[in-house]
């Protein structure tokens, strides 16, 4: 039933995009403008009509044909006046020009603008050219943004702010994006107990849930965090059934070999198909993915900073690919380590950091707990930290391979 072999972390992340390309990603949906930051354009995004749709001034001054004012000097009689939001008067006769603002549309038979500081007045009703006037300047012509059934963005990007006053201006109140992916999580153990209750002998907060319900939202979800489900095969069973027919379901705790764990048991036995459950890692070593019919399913372990890593490496990606997103949406690049590091071989290993900059480089600063259970292990830090397989030591100073988690602090 499972890959007996112990994979790589590369190797696992490879095999859960792979098991997820029949479904990913989710189909299309329309939402409301406001509904689309952050989502994955599902088709095309079309221009109907020109943007703008008319020849518009770009600057305060006067509207003019340019071959009325062919040098410095010119002397032309100002027929009207025209505004931001109302049409011109009437076309402009040749020998012609008219007091414009910025946005106004140009009058029919004006084809340059000239912007007031280069303008004097020559009483109320004539103006004096200070130079000779260029056919185009200062005018915005129709079109010249977006043409009318053109292509303005690609399907597959990315909504954000820019594009939402984008599609505004092409008039759409609606965008046609990709379903964020709907993930249940489900915390287990008997040790715990939600947060705001006062724990008895033995008991401990929930803190998981809440965490990975965040890390759903950021990845591009839409989490539901189920009831806490004891160490009971039946109750295990009875919480799964919650789960069901969802896009994705997280489980934390209970994937390890312990006498109670029987999360792998109980998905088994529910129908779900488990690839593998151990990655060559630290910390998360024991992680269970799997298929529950169209249900992608992430066992992960209880330890709040095995927990969020496995998260971050493995589930990630793949409600991103759910939900239409490219890649991890993190940044990797390469930094110096503050401090000497020591670690097993054979195991990838992933610490916890802060990043600084000095001078032209970046440095690590792993946080003072790497252990996997500390909840102050899991904050406070803003990059992870790659230690590679092969290498038991690594001297301070070393360049070393980091996950950004943020952008790095301005030097």
């Amino acid at each position: 039933m499972y890959n007996a072999l112990v994979l790589t972390p590369a190797a696992a992340r490879a095999r859960i995009l792979a098991a997820l390309s029949d479904v990913a990603p989710l189909a299309p949906e329309r939402v409301p403008l406001a509904g689309a930051l952050g989502r994955a354009l599902a088709e095309d995004l079309t221009a109907a009509r020109d943007v703008p749709a008319f020849d518009a001034a770009t600057m305060d001054g006067y509207a003019l044909r340019a071959a009325d004012a062919p040098r410095d000097g010119a002397r032309l009689p100002v027929a009207f006046e025209v505004f931001a939001g109302q049409p011109a008067p009437g076309p402009l006769s040749a020998g012609n020009c008219c007091r414009i603002f910025t946005g106004a549309p140009m009058p029919q038979g004006a084809d340059a603008v000239e912007m007031q500081e280069e303008v004097r007045r020559a009483g109320r009703r004539a103006v004096t050219f200070r130079r000779a006037a260029e056919p185009g300047r200062f005018v915005r012509r129709a079109g010249s943004d977006v043409a009318a059934g053109s292509i303005a963005l690609a399907s597959g990007a990315i909504v954000d702010s820019g594009v939402v006053g984008l599609a505004a201006g092409l008039g759409r109140s609606e965008l046609c994006v990709h379903r964020r992916p709907l993930v249940a999580i489900l915390p287990t153990g008997d040790e715990i107990v939600p947060a705001g209750r006062i724990p008895g002998p033995g008991q401990i907060p929930e803190s998981n849930g809440p965490a990975l319900a965040a890390a759903v939202r950021e990845a591009g979800g839409d989490p539901i965090l189920l009831p806490i489900a004891g160490d009971a095969p039946d109750a295990l069973a009875r919480a799964l059934e919650s789960a069901r027919g969802l896009d994705a379901l997280v489980t934390t705790g209970g994937v390890s070999v312990g006498a109670r764990d029987h999360v792998r048991e109980a998905l088994a036995r529910a129908g779900a198909r488990l690839d593998f459950w151990k990655v060559a890692m630290r910390p998360g070593k024991p992680f269970t993915f799997g298929r529950w019919e169209r249900t992608a399913v992430f066992g992960l372990p209880g330890n709040p900073a095995s927990s969020l890593v496995t998260f971050e490496l493995f589930a990630r990606p793949a409600l991103r690919a759910l939900a239409g997103l490219p890649g991890t949406g993190r940044v990797t690049v390469s930094a110096r380590l503050s401090a000497a590091q020591e670690k097993p071989s054979g195991l990838t290993v992933y610490l916890r950091a802060r990043v600084k900059r000095a001078r032209a480089s970046l440095v690590v600063e792993p946080l003072p707990t790497q252990l996997s259970g500390h909840l102050t292990s899991v904050a406070g830090h803003d990059a992870l930290v790659v230690l590679p397989a092969g290498r038991s030591r690594l001297p301070r100073g070393a360049e070393v391979e980091v996950v950004l988690l943020q952008a790095p602090p301005d030097p």
